[in-house]
C-alpha cells in the first residue's frame, strides 16, 4: 500500500465489509466481528481483511476458539457477497480477491500486557529490596543548621569556648629545665 490511491480503496473496503457484517450477513455462526484492518496489494488485485471475534460471555457463550471457527466458516460462505458489494460500492474495473485473516493482535496485546504486568511486579519486589537492604540514614543528604540549634550546641561545649576555635599552643618544654 505505497499509495494514497490504494489506502483509500483499503479503507472503503474496511467501511462497506464492516457495514455488511452488521446489516446484512444473517449467518448464525457470525460472531461479534470487528475488522481491524485491510491490506490492499499495490495492483488492487489482492484484500486481505484482518478481524477479531469477541466470544460471547452470555448463558450459551462459547470459547474463543469455537467462536473464531464459526465465524471463519460464515466468512468464507459469504464472501461472494461481500466481494459483489465491495465492487458495487468501489465502482471500479476490477475489484480484489477478498481474503479473511484472524488477526493475532489480541493475543498480542494480551501476552505484552501480562509480560508489562510481571516486570512491574519484579520491578516493586527489587524496590522493597533496596528499601530493606540500605545501609546508612534514610536521608543520606546533609541538611542546613536552624539558627536556634546552633545556640544550643555552643552551650553544651566541655571547654565553654567555641568547638570550632583553634586549641591555645602549648609551649614547648625546655630539656634543660627538667
Amino acid at each position: 500500500m505505497s499509495s494514497p490511491r490504494v489506502r483509500k480503496i483499503a479503507d472503503r473496503i474496511q467501511v462497506v465489509v464492516a457495514e455488511m457484517l452488521e446489516r446484512r450477513i444473517k449467518d448464525p455462526r457470525l460472531g461479534f466481528v470487528t475488522v481491524t484492518d485491510v491490506r490492499v496489494s499495490g495492483d488492487t488485485q489482492q484484500a486481505t481483511i484482518f478481524y477479531t471475534v469477541l466470544a460471547g460471555t452470555g448463558e450459551g457463550a462459547q470459547d474463543d476458539e469455537t467462536a473464531l471457527a464459526g465465524t471463519a466458516a460464515a466468512l468464507e460462505s459469504a464472501k461472494g457477497l461481500l466481494r459483489s458489494e465491495v465492487g458495487k460500492q468501489l465502482g471500479t474495473r476490477h475489484v480484489p480477491t477478498l481474503t479473511f485473516v484472524a488477526d493475532a493482535l489480541p493475543e498480542s496485546a494480551r501476552h505484552l500486557d501480562e509480560v508489562l504486568a510481571r516486570a512491574k511486579a519484579l520491578d516493586e519486589e527489587v524496590a522493597a529490596r533496596r528499601v530493606e537492604a540500605y545501609a546508612g540514614e534514610a536521608d543520606p543528604y546533609k541538611k542546613p543548621r536552624d539558627a536556634e540549634a546552633d545556640d544550643d550546641t555552643d552551650d553544651d561545649t566541655d571547654a565553654g569556648g567555641d568547638p570550632a576555635a583553634p586549641a591555645e599552643p602549648i609551649d614547648p618544654v625546655d630539656p634543660d629545665e627538667v
